[in-house]
């Protein structure tokens, strides 16, 4: 059997972190400030004017051409890319950043699905593809710019959700190693959550249509309590059974990352796994709720401080929009600086 390995990550944050008092100016009175879903982080960034989805990727990608050499990413065989918020409602921005690094892959894909667990998603196609058709090497990059975009936008800012969301970008090098191998990966989607994410404008039309009215995504009180209930259930479940498949105990993982949606969501799964708070990055305060992004940034900064050793087991998890979608990872460390 062909091995694949997570060669390296690499991450990149837009602008200065912005405080919450850029929100608060402008809230309303709202019921559901009280929600633990909507408790604020303390900053995230936002992208700039004119920063496009692309932009973000090529930032994020030059770390790994600085340590690997502009050919280990040039030659790269796939190419995958997932955008929370695509520049043009027709594409995400594979090709585009293919074109601007000089790259020929034989696949280029555009994932829209996967949400908030969409590195792993991207991981599980990536090894699919270097296990079956002789391709060597993979680059996968998870794009979150909704933040500056959406939440900023004048009648969606005062919104107590608007606060929450960061923007940032995750970029990861695979390749057919023993280096890092990934031990075992456990994807399971659930369609009967498919329709439960929803966006709103007021008044209503087709988001692509003219009007008046800002874009925002729509939250009820049942809505809330569902999405709750199935974030705590199913991130535990993908996780430990990963580790089911691989024969680890969950207090066997040296490093849990996953996706950052807010502060009770992280202490629940922390604690389903019997895990210290040590071995589960959090930087839910330093760049809030970065949807597909936060895998890999998250991973990123934990290996930047050097917090993971090579020959570390790293368990990644996450669950997406409303708990169509949920997976997890287990990788044996070897991208240490």
């Amino acid at each position: 059997m062909v091995t694949v390995s997570l060669l390296d990550v690499a991450s990149y944050l837009p602008g200065p972190p912005i405080g919450t008092e850029f929100f608060t100016r402008f809230s309303r009175s709202d019921r559901m400030a009280r929600n633990v879903m909507f408790r604020a982080p303390t900053h995230r960034h936002h992208v700039a004017d004119g920063e496009s989805a692309v932009d973000m990727a090529e930032r994020a990608v030059a770390p790994l051409i600085e340590r690997h050499g502009r050919a280990a990413v040039t030659g790269v065989d796939v190419l995958l890319t997932h955008t929370q918020l695509p520049d043009l409602p027709v594409c995400g921005c594979g090709a585009e950043l293919a074109r601007r690094l000089g790259m020929t892959p034989r696949w280029i894909l555009d994932v829209h699905n996967g949400g908030c667990a969409a590195f792993v998603h991207m991981i599980e196609l990536a090894r699919t593809l270097l296990t079956g058709t002789g391709a060597g090497t993979a680059l996968i990059v998870a794009v979150q710019n909704s933040a500056g975009q959406i939440f900023t936008q004048p009648d969606v800012r005062s919104l107590v959700q608007a606060a929450v969301p960061g923007d940032g970008c995750g970029a990861a090098l695979l390749g057919v190693s023993e280096r890092a191998p990934i031990l075992g990966i456990e994807s399971r989607h659930h369609p009967e959550y498919a329709g439960d994410m929803t966006a709103e404008i007021d008044p209503p039309r087709k988001y692509w249509a003219p009007g008046t009215g800002q874009l925002h995504i729509a939250f009820t009180d049942a809505k809330i309590t569902a999405v709750f209930a199935r974030g705590n259930r199913l991130v535990p479940e993908v996780a430990l059974a990963v580790c089911n498949r691989i024969g680890v105990k969950s207090t066997e993982v040296d490093t849990f990352v996953t996706n950052q949606p807010n502060r009770l969501f992280l202490r629940n799964w922390r604690e389903a796994l019997e895990l210290a708070p040590e071995r589960h990055p959090d930087t839910f305060d330093e760049c809030g709720n970065l949807f597909g992004a936060a895998l890999p940034v998250t991973l990123d900064v934990e290996n930047r401080a050097g917090r993971i050793p090579n020959g570390s087991l790293v368990l990644l998890a996450g669950f997406a929009h409303a708990g169509d979608y949920a997976a997890a990872a287990a990788i044996r460390w070897g991208a240490a600086p």
